[in-house]
């Protein structure tokens, strides 16, 4: 009896199969990349899960074991209102954020653009100047700094010496901008010199236009780090509770609510709610700024 042996061409899967086999490779890929996704999602909301729960709880089942509030309590919040003070450290918080994020983009602009476009002998030398000040940790020169502004200019107490320098432009803020204006091609800013544009008006008319997401990202990162700020607060305006900022506050709040906990998580709630809203509403222009910035250098 004659044995008959398959082709390689008959045993090849049909293209129906094949497809079948794809669609199924794409979706346990689908699924793996979603399961880590929604794993990592959960890793970083739980927490401010947990806060919020506990935020709501009483006071006796604050401090038991249990998870969801048996009554919720919104009057926690009425509560770390009424605290006094506490409206102080909102409005001296904005103040600092507010102030300082637009100090800050207005006096790197102009610098981070001359980086950028400009071609003058000492270029590169400035530009590693401005990077070895991001290396320099703010501890190093927190003692002259303090000499400064406490005894010799009578600041101490007081949010403005951590404010005043914000108008010299920031390390950070100058190189991010500068990377990221060396993505806008230079066909743009040569063309308005050609049409008889100044520098200024080159700046203020073509560049900052396409920069946008740069100085949505930078003004972000600047925003974020004055409002979660308890260094500074903490040299300069220790002394003085009407300077007190929100971070430095909530230490204090803190300390006269020890066995509060559900008025110690309400008010941090309170304290981390502007940040995520402000996140929630630019992470758009954020991501973008961010994701652009470096492409060229």
């Amino acid at each position: 009896m004659t044995q008959v042996l398959a082709t390689p061409a008959e045993l090849a899967p049909s293209p129906a199969a094949a497809r079948r086999a794809g669609r199924r490779k794409e979706l346990l890929r689908w699924i793996a990349v979603h399961s880590l996704g929604v794993a990592a999602a959960l890793f970083f909301v739980l927490p401010f899960v947990f806060v919020l729960l506990t935020s709501l709880m009483s006071d006796s089942q604050a401090l038991s074991r249990d998870l969801i509030p048996g009554t919720w309590e919104w009057g926690n919040y009425r509560k770390v209102f009424d605290t006094p003070g506490f409206l102080t450290w909102w409005r001296n918080t904005l103040i600092y954020a507010g102030l300082g994020t637009v100090l800050t983009v207005v006096s790197s602009i102009p610098v981070a653009y001359a980086l950028a476009k400009f071609r003058f002998p000492g270029r590169n030398l400035a530009l590693m100047l401005v990077i070895s000040m991001m290396m320099l940790p703010p501890q190093v020169v927190v003692i002259p700094m303090y000499l400064f502004w406490a005894k010799q200019l009578g600041l101490s107490g007081t949010l403005w010496p951590l404010i005043i320098p914000m108008a010299f432009g920031d390390a950070f803020s100058i190189f991010l901008l500068r990377q990221f204006l060396m993505t806008i091609p230079n066909e743009y800013v040569d063309a308005a010199r050609v049409d008889g544009c100044g520098e200024l008006r080159t700046l203020v008319r073509v560049v900052l236009p396409m920069a946008k997401p740069g100085i949505a990202a930078v003004a972000l990162f600047q925003f974020f780090n004055a409002w979660n700020d308890y260094f500074g607060p903490q040299i300069y305006a220790s002394e003085n509770p009407g300077a007190w900022t929100l971070s430095y506050g909530l230490e204090s709040f803190k300390g006269a609510h020890h066995t509060d906990w559900n008025l110690t998580m309400a008010a941090t709630v309170l304290v981390m709610a502007p940040v995520i809203l402000v996140f929630f509403f630019a992470q758009k222009a954020f991501v973008e700024g961010v994701t652009l910035t470096g492409v060229k250098g």
